[in-house]
């Protein structure tokens, strides 16, 4: 009788660690969206910016996930690098990498921008969060010299980190002017799709690397 009290209170006992240690229902993935402008969603009506956008889109297709926009208006790579570790704090898993932009329209030195991406990269490395890297070019009125050093820094470094790299953040949109604003840089709602479309699966890819 002995023995049967204890083996019931065994199973009884590793059921309760079963429930408790079992799935319960999974939080979904944090990706935090760290960039400029274009991540922010400037000039665009509320819900239609990239990663709102985006995130509707990971759901449709039975991902669930919460897009974080940490994207501000006319950073360079240096003010996203001075506000990097604030962004971390909401402990993202992983984060897609839009910066730069603003360091190619002021004409900043591409040595100088190349050391804040690396220190970027080093910091999110650090926190052991996957990354997906965003290409950018530089305008070409800056000369064929400065275009090829300035482009040239995002497939470097991704090579550099190891990590996902997506060639070139506004494929299909720029110097598009039914898919631009009126200003000839950021996308309006048509081009936001197109972006989200070809970005699409970098991300899900992202985020499988990262589970």
């Amino acid at each position: 009788m002995r023995n049967s009290r204890f083996k019931q209170a065994v199973i009884f006992a590793a059921a309760l660690l079963a429930l408790a240690s079992g799935p319960v229902c999974a939080a979904p993935v944090k990706i935090l969206a760290f960039g400029t402008s274009l991540t922010q969603g400037y000039g665009l009506p509320p819900g239609t910016e990239y990663t709102s956008v985006l995130q509707e889109k990971l759901k449709a297709a039975g991902v669930d996930a919460r897009i974080i926009n940490a994207g501000v208006s006319g950073d360079t790579s240096a003010d996203g690098l001075s506000r990097l570790d604030w962004s971390l704090e909401d402990k993202p898993q992983a984060a897609i990498v839009e910066m730069g932009s603003n360091d190619a329209l002021r004409g900043l030195a591409p040595a100088q921008t190349e050391k804040n991406l690396n220190a970027i990269l080093t910091k999110l490395k650090t926190a052991h969060v996957a990354v997906l890297l965003c290409g950018m070019h530089a305008p070409r009125n800056l000369g064929p010299e400065y275009a090829a050093q300035f482009d040239a820094i995002y497939p470097r470094l991704a090579k550099q980190y190891g990590v996902l790299f997506y060639p070139f953040i506004l494929d299909g949109v720029a110097l598009n002017p039914k898919l631009n604003q009126a200003d000839g840089i950021h996308p309006n709602p048509a081009g936001v799709k197109i972006v989200v479309g070809r970005i699409l699966p970098y991300v899900q890819q992202l985020i499988g690397a990262r589970r």
